[in-house]
C-alpha cells in the first residue's frame, strides 16, 4: 500500500469574499479522494503565510498547498528560502487571486486542475530572482517592476471593485499622466542611461491580469525577461500598444527594446517604490540575480 501523503494547507478565510474557504470546499473532496492527510491552517494576519513558510516544521511533510494568489505565493517563496535549516517542500499553488500570472503560466487556472496536479504528485523546479534591495533581500518569483507599471499596480489596490478590468483602466489612466524617470540600467555587462517611462523584469510570462508581458519567457531558463520602454513615444502611440500587451504582440514594436538577462541593476535619479510579485513594496536602487531551480512546484 502507497503511503499516504502528508501536506500543510493554508488559506485567508476573510480576503476576497472569502474567496479562500469557497476554494477549500471545492477542492477538499478531490483531496479527500486521494487520500491525503492534510494539515489545514488558516491564516490570521498579512505575512502570516511568511511567517509559516519560514517556521513550520516540515519533517514527515510532502508538500504545502497555498490558496491564494501571486501575493501570497509570493509571501510563501520568500518564508521557504530564507528558512535558517534550509529545508523546503514542494508547493502547490491553488489560483484565488486577481491575477494568477504564475498560474496562468502553468496552465492551471482551473482550482480543480492544480488540485489534480497536486494528487498526480509531478513536480519542477522553479527559477527566482534575488532581489537586493540597499541591506534587504528579496525574492521574486513573477515580476519586479519600476515606472509606469508600477503606478498602475499602487492604484490597483484601491481599485479592487472594479475587479478584473481595474488594470486596463488604470493603465490608460497612467498612460495619459505618465512622467518620465531617468535611471541607469545595467543589463549583465550593458550599461543604459536614460529617460524611461517603465522597466518590468519578468520571470513568468503572464502579469497582471492576462497580460502576456514577456512572451519569451520560462520559469527554468535561468533568465529575467526585461522589457524596456523609454521615454518618447506619445501618449497615443504607448495606448495603441495596450492591447497587444494580451497576445504579447507588443514585443514586435519599436516603442520597446527586450533583453534577457542573467544579472541587472537599476539605479534610478530619484529613488521609488518597486512593484515585486505584484506587491508594492521595497525601493530602488536594487541589484537582481538569477537564482536557477530555486524551489519546487506541483506541475
Amino acid at each position: 500500500m502507497a503511503k499516504m501523503k502528508k501536506l500543510y494547507l493554508t488559506l485567508n478565510p476573510h480576503g476576497g469574499q472569502q474567496k479562500g474557504p469557497k476554494l477549500l470546499k471545492q477542492i477538499l473532496p478531490v483531496l479527500e479522494a486521494a487520500n491525503l492527510d492534510l494539515t489545514i491552517i488558516e491564516t490570521t494576519f498579512a505575512g502570516h503565510a511568511n511567517e509559516l513558510a519560514h517556521q513550520l516544521d516540515f519533517d514527515g511533510y510532502d508538500g504545502m498547498i497555498v490558496i491564494g494568489g501571486d501575493g501570497t505565493m509570493h509571501e510563501v517563496v520568500n518564508g521557504m528560502l530564507t528558512r535558517p535549516d534550509k529545508k523546503q517542500l514542494s508547493i502547490g499553488l491553488i489560483p484565488g487571486g486577481t491575477g494568477n500570472s504564475f498560474m496562468h503560466d502553468l496552465e492551471l487556472m482551473n482550482p480543480i486542475d492544480a488540485a489534480k496536479a497536486i494528487i498526480g504528485g509531478n513536480t519542477r523546479k522553479i527559477d527566482v530572482a534575488e532581489v537586493k534591495i540597499n541591506h534587504v533581500t528579496k525574492y521574486a518569483f513573477n515580476i519586479i517592476g519600476w515606472g509606469l507599471v508600477t503606478d498602475v499596480g499602487r492604484r490597483a489596490e484601491n481599485w479592487r471593485w472594479l475587479g478584473e478590468a481595474r488594470y486596463t483602466l488604470l493603465s490608460i489612466f497612467e498612460v495619459m499622466r505618465f512622467k518620465p524617470r531617468t535611471a541607469s540600467l545595467i543589463l549583465d555587462d550593458q550599461k543604459i542611461i536614460d529617460d524611461f517611462t517603465f522597466i518590468i523584469a519578468c520571470n513568468t510570462m503572464y502579469t497582471g491580469k492576462g497580460m502576456k508581458m514577456a512572451p519569451r519567457a520560462k520559469l527554468d531558463d535561468g533568465l529575467m525577461d526585461i522589457v524596456v520602454v523609454r521615454h518618447g513615444p506619445s501618449r497615443l502611440k504607448l495606448l495603441t500598444m495596450l492591447p497587444q500587451v494580451y497576445d504579447g504582440s507588443h514585443i514586435n514594436s519599436p516603442l520597446l527594446e527586450y533583453y534577457q538577462v542573467s544579472e541587472f541593476s537599476l539605479i534610478p535619479e530619484r529613488d521609488e517604490i518597486l512593484n515585486i510579485d505584484g506587491e508594492v513594496i521595497g525601493s530602488t536602487p536594487i541589484h537582481v540575480k538569477m537564482i536557477p531551480a530555486a524551489f519546487q512546484i506541483f506541475s
